[in-house]
């Protein structure tokens, strides 16, 4: 297995954070970013691996073209490409959420991820490798209440994924969706807890999947799969989670 140089979105927390734990393990180079500069220093001093950690907001389109072109020239050429960093914000129905919630899920799980795919693909094409993955959700394929604009945006990566692989035909650059179900992470804090403060009751009496189990699987597919080969899709749910029946609302 050859030793690849990868950037990792939000890599504070959650499955950004079990990715970099796992591919400094295999002795991978890595670009870290996150608004949060603590953790990302806490991170790098944890892992036995070459590191480079970016501050990075990626709703802001200039900090995130000057972060790729200003990389370290041991960074620069990119392999792997996951675009991790993403959230929701709320749980209500359409009628009654904050516009501003839905404007911060636009703006970092759609504009967020177009502005980081947009500097680095380039020079994945130049060199005729790498590897983009995109972190969406069953969300973006099964709707739900309170789903709305959050579901909304997953299906903007699920299809954004599909078509990057078909502007890409011919060359070796690959392209994966990875459409995680229930994982427990700071993810349900963010979206729950600041409202209802009930985050865990979402995970009672079932196991959900855990960060790494989303990193084992995209460590799979980025370095040990061969690179002939391309996952368009990844769809992944615990055992316990499965589809709802159709939805019915009765009188009486």
């Amino acid at each position: 297995m050859s030793k690849k140089t990868i950037f990792i979105t939000g890599a504070t927390a959650g499955f950004g954070e079990a990715m970099a734990k796992r591919f400094a393990a295999a002795g991978h180079s890595l670009i870290l970013t996150g608004r949060r500069s603590d953790r990302l220093a806490k991170l790098k001093s944890e892992l036995k691996a070459p590191v480079h950690t970016v501050q990075l907001d990626v709703t802001d389109k200039n900090a995130v073209n000057q972060a790729v072109s200003s990389l370290p020239a041991e960074f620069k050429a990119i392999d792997v490409l996951i675009n991790n960093a993403g959230l929701a914000m709320g749980m209500g129905p359409a009628h009654t959420s904050e516009m501003s919630d839905w404007e911060q899920m636009i703006d970092t799980n759609i504009k967020g991820l177009i502005y980081v795919t947009r500097a680095i693909l380039p020079g994945m094409v130049e060199r005729d490798k790498g590897h983009v993955v995109n972190l969406g959700s069953v969300a973006g394929t099964y709707p739900y209440p309170g789903g709305n604009v959050y579901g909304g945006t997953k299906a903007f990566v699920h299809q954004f994924s599909l078509n990057l692989r078909a502007d890409l035909l011919g060359s070796n650059v690959r392209v994966t969706s990875v459409e995680p179900g229930m994982a427990e992470t700071e993810f349900s804090v963010v979206r729950v807890t600041l409202k209802t403060k009930k985050d865990k009751e979402a995970y009672k009496g079932m196991q959900p999947m855990t960060p790494d189990d989303i990193a084992q699987t995209i460590e799979f597919i980025t370095t040990i799969l061969p690179e002939h080969v391309n996952i368009n899709t990844i769809e992944m749910m615990p055992v316990m989670q499965a589809f709802s029946a159709f939805a019915v609302k009765r009188q009486g």
